[in-house]
C-alpha cells in the first residue's frame, strides 16, 4: 500500500511563470519519493483564518527531494497561496490519487513493438500533471532491460531509438500556452493549438490529435494520456474508441476532502461509482460514462 504523508513543506521558490500562472517549489521528502505520475497533493494555503478546505494541485514535477506545483492564480485560494514566499512552511498531504499506469518498458515479440508512440494531450492547466508523466517516460525511454513474460520469456526491451514521445498543448491564445520548452527539453515532439490561431495549429486540440493519430497511424503502437477540460476528454474517448487506441485521462474535478471520505468527487463508471480523488483522477477513458 502506497504511503501518503501529512507534512509541514519548506517553500523554496513561488514565482510567477507568465500572467496568472505560478510555480511553487517545495521540500518534501517522502512525497518526493513516493509520488507516481499523475497524483496530487492537498495544500493548506494558510494557517491563519485562509479557506476552510485545503487545495489540490496535480505534482508537476520531482526534482530530488523537490515537488514542484503548476498553478493558476483563479480564486481566493491560489492568490493567498502565491502570495507565500521562499523560506515559509506549508501543511501538505499527499502523494495522493491513482496516477498513471506507466508501462515499465516496451516488450517486443511477435506483435511487433509495444507502446512505442506516446501522446500526451493537454489542454490548458493540463499540462500540470504531464511534465512529471514526460519525465518518467523520459526513464523508461532511456533503460535498457528485459522483461519476463508470464510464459516465463525473456523478451528485450523496445530499442530506446524506436520510442517516440509526442505532446499536443492546447489553449484559447498563445499567451495561455505552457511549458513547451521543458517537454522539448525531454525530448519530445511538441505542437502547439490555439483556438484564435495565435500559435500553431488553429483549432481544438483534439482536432490536432485526429491529424496525429493518422500521421502516426504506421509507426508503431500507440497510447494517449490526456488532461484537460472534461469536453475535452470526452472526445479524445470517442477518438480512442474509434481509433483502436488505449487511452488514460486525468479529470479536473472539484475536489472537496481529497481523501475519498466525503463522496463529492464521485462520477460513473461501468464499475459503478468512483470517487475522482482516491480511484482517480487518473482512469482508463473507456470507462467512464459521459
Amino acid at each position: 500500500m502506497m504511503k501518503k504523508f501529512q507534512i509541514k513543506a519548506k517553500i523554496l521558490k513561488n514565482a510567477r511563470v507568465q500572467g496568472q500562472f505560478f510555480k511553487i517549489q517545495l521540500e518534501a521528502l517522502g512525497i518526493a519519493k513516493e509520488a507516481k505520475t499523475g497524483q496530487f497533493i492537498n495544500i493548506k494555503v494558510s494557517d491563519n483564518g485562509g479557506p476552510l478546505l485545503r487545495r489540490p494541485f496535480s505534482i508537476h514535477s520531482i526534482s530530488g527531494n523537490t515537488v514542484t506545483i503548476l498553478y493558476a492564480m483563479v480564486g481566493k485560494g491560489t492568490q493567498i497561496l502565491s502570495q507565500r514566499k521562499a523560506g515559509e512552511y506549508l501543511d501538505i498531504i499527499g502523494p495522493l490519487g491513482s496516477g498513471f499506469r506507466v508501462p515499465l518498458a516496451c516488450a517486443r515479440g511477435r506483435q511487433g513493438s509495444g507502446f512505442s508512440v506516446q501522446i500526451l494531450v493537454a489542454g490548458g492547466m493540463g499540462v500540470a500533471p504531464l511534465l512529471f508523466l514526460a519525465e518518467k517516460l523520459t526513464e523508461i525511454k532511456n533503460q535498457k532491460s528485459t522483461l519476463r513474460l508470464r510464459s516465463g520469456l525473456m523478451v528485450s526491451a523496445v530499442e530506446p531509438s524506436k520510442i517516440k514521445k509526442i505532446v499536443l498543448i492546447g489553449a484559447k491564445t498563445q499567451s495561455q500556452i505552457l511549458c513547451a520548452g521543458e517537454f522539448q527539453e525531454l525530448g519530445c515532439e511538441v505542437e502547439i493549438a490555439t483556438d484564435d490561431g495565435s500559435r500553431g495549429f488553429k483549432g481544438k486540440v483534439t482536432e490536432l490529435l485526429k491529424s496525429i493519430l493518422r500521421r502516426t497511424k504506421d509507426q508503431g503502437r500507440r497510447t494517449i494520456y490526456a488532461c484537460g477540460p472534461r469536453p475535452m476528454l470526452q472526445e479524445i474517448s470517442r477518438l480512442s474508441q474509434e481509433y483502436k487506441i488505449p487511452a488514460q485521462v486525468s479529470l479536473d474535478e472539484h475536489l472537496a476532502c481529497g481523501i475519498g471520505a466525503c463522496l463529492g468527487c464521485a462520477i460513473k463508471t461501468r464499475q459503478g461509482y468512483e470517487r475522482v480523488c482516491k480511484e482517480g483522477p487518473v482512469f482508463n477513458a473507456e470507462e467512464i460514462i459521459w
